[in-house]
């Protein structure tokens, strides 16, 4: 059995920190967590000395298509390593609703294949972005493979993804929706269903709550507003309100730099209502060879297509952190909770997302900036 024992670090836990701590793991497993003056270094540990790091638990990112401007279904291993290094030690492709079924039997199937891959070692499952969602909204809206929800056509889909799936997608004023969500259920109990690239009435969303519907996927980013009176000046109402308003729904944050995809106000709206408990930071990392357009220089954390359009983000989660740490003022212990303890939670992962006897030995050392030091998954230094 290894032991390690990681020294000199503050450890960043789910409601406080530990300063001068230690974390102590054998093999995959943490067995012990907190203050140097209270837990002795076993004699026979691999010594890591943090030297006034701070030791948080490794990152989930449930949601993103992309890593190093490599989608995950054309090269896995690019893809995963770039979040990797970057402390995202639980990650989950997106496979978007512009698949046909044969493509999305596909796309799941590498994903299941590259899971066996050591340099995939991260890679957890899959986030169906799709299919049944609504085509008026998000990117590739021309391409829509999915015109009614069919039976024969998403059954193979949901057989292939039944054991790796951590959440499905769906938007739910699509007509048979409930028919997916229950044959979904059906091969998997305990799936999470998320409200995305949707246009629905809160009641709509709500009524798919008992069903396992938790997620609000990229919040206030591809939804529009129901609207029950004509009149253009009174403001409509749809998902983001559902989600605002129900305490139980999780809301995705895409991050990035400049505000793009959520202004800093909106975000600091989000985490007010929210609260710290309901916010989970994605990535949503898209693969795009587009010029940066004037205006944008500098920004390494969008992506944009050839006409200059923003074309999703080149953010993982460290860089997520820090500009949700710029933007509202958050603290380490904050940014943790809504990229690793939150996440993990919202899909059920119950041994990994905190610093705790054990949890599984994911944990990244940052300095105060959330800028990645070392990066520990099951045990090993990557």
């Amino acid at each position: 059995m290894k032991k390690t024992a990681i020294i000199n670090v503050t450890i960043v836990k789910h409601d406080k920190m530990i300063p001068q701590g230690i974390v102590i793991c054998e093999d995959s497993t943490i067995t012990a967590c907190g203050p140097m003056r209270q837990i002795p270094t076993p004699a026979d540990a691999e010594i890591i000395d943090g030297a006034g790091l701070y030791c948080g638990p490794g990152l989930v990112d449930i949601h993103t298509h992309a890593g190093n401007n490599t989608f995950f279904t054309d090269d896995p291993v690019i893809a995963a390593q770039d979040h990797l290094q970057h402390g995202t030690t639980t990650v989950y492709p997106a496979l978007y609703f512009s698949f046909d079924s044969e493509g999305y039997v596909n796309a799941i199937n590498k994903m299941k294949d590259a899971m066996k891959d050591e340099r995939c070692r991260n890679i957890a499952g899959v986030y169906m972005e799709g299919p049944f969602l609504n085509p008026k909204f998000g990117c590739d809206k021309e391409n829509n493979p999915w015109p009614t929800v069919d039976r024969a056509k998403y059954m193979p889909v949901i057989e292939a993804a039944r054991d790796v799936a951590c959440v499905y997608a769906v938007a739910p004023e699509r007509e048979g929706i409930l028919d997916y969500v229950k044959d979904v259920k059906k091969l998997n109990p305990d799936a999470v269903f998320s409200v995305a690239h949707s246009e629905a009435a809160p009641w709509d969303v709500e009524a798919l709550i008992p069903y396992g519907l938790k997620i609000g996927t990229h919040h206030t980013d591809a939804t529009g507003k129901y609207h029950e009176y004509p009149d253009p000046e009174i403001l409509g109402v749809g998902v983001d309100e559902a989600v605002n308003m129900n305490d139980d729904i999780y809301a995705e944050l895409i991050v990035d730099s400049l505000g793009v995809h959520v202004h800093p106000y909106m975000i600091r709206l989000v985490r007010k209502i929210k609260g710290d408990d309901r916010i989970i930071l994605i990535s949503d990392a898209y693969a795009a060879h587009g010029k940066i357009p004037e205006g944008y220089d500098g920004v390494d954390d969008l992506n944009f297509d050839e006409t200059g359009e923003i074309a999703g983000s080149r953010l993982t989660l460290d860089k997520a952190c820090r500009n949700m740490m710029n933007h509202t003022g958050a603290s380490l212990v904050n940014v943790f909770n809504y990229a690793a303890y939150n996440p993990a939670a919202a899909i059920g992962l119950k041994d990994r997302g905190e610093i705790a006897p054990g949890k599984r030995a994911d944990l990244i050392l940052v300095d105060a900036g959330m800028n990645v030091k070392r990066v520990i998954h099951k045990g090993e230094t990557v």
